[in-house]
């Protein structure tokens, strides 16, 4: 059984098949027999799990499983407490009700790698850095919640899943690593 971790890198599609015009997993991974545990759309980075387990695929992604994922968000504007409450309790984004989250700002990342490309950056327009925590993972759900509450995503970076995180386990996008099922344990 393998359990590999890979940082995505901005703009590859959590698919292996082709896609005309675009990078996909394939361009990064040659592991036969391998399939992405949960997603990360194209314009998100981080971290991602791919095994060829196909039991510890449905675990992690799973969301009756409810895996800790922890993302870093860049954000336009400077949050408030009402913004980071509303975000942490739970937000009605139309078809469907967030979940309690953790949500609090943080310090611009030292360690974090430069986007290419570059986030569009405006003179007059501050950004602010906000560490979230899901035990759950909808279709573009941190994007949809930070402009819920007035704060558009510039860009989102997956560190964490379950006990692996880029902290512990330091790859540049599009690295890959072998690790333990047994690390997923928080």
């Amino acid at each position: 059984m393998s359990l590999i971790l890979f940082n995505k890198p901005f703009q590859v599609l959590c698919q292996f098949s082709p896609q005309e015009g675009r990078a996909t997993l394939a361009d990064h991974l040659s592991i036969p027999n391998i399939y992405p545990a949960g997603r990360l759309d194209a314009d998100s980075e981080g971290l991602m799990l791919l095994t060829d387990d196909g039991k510890l695929q449905h675990m992690i992604a799973h969301p009756d499983h409810k895996e800790a994922k922890v993302y870093i968000v860049q954000v336009e504007g400077v949050p408030d407490a009402a913004s980071l409450a509303k975000l942490q309790a739970p937000l009605d984004l139309g078809d469907f009700v967030t979940k309690p989250c953790k949500a609090v700002q943080i310090e611009a990342p030292e360690w974090l790698w430069p986007r290419n490309p570059p986030i569009r950056e405006r003179a007059e327009q501050p950004t602010s850095w906000l560490a979230i925590t899901l035990q759950e993972g909808k279709n573009r759900q941190v994007r949809r919640m930070t402009a819920a509450v007035g704060l558009p995503t510039l860009r989102l970076v997956r560190t964490a899943i379950g006990g692996i995180s880029l902290a512990t386990h330091p790859l540049m996008p599009g690295e890959w690593m072998e690790v333990s099922s047994k690390d997923l344990a928080t």
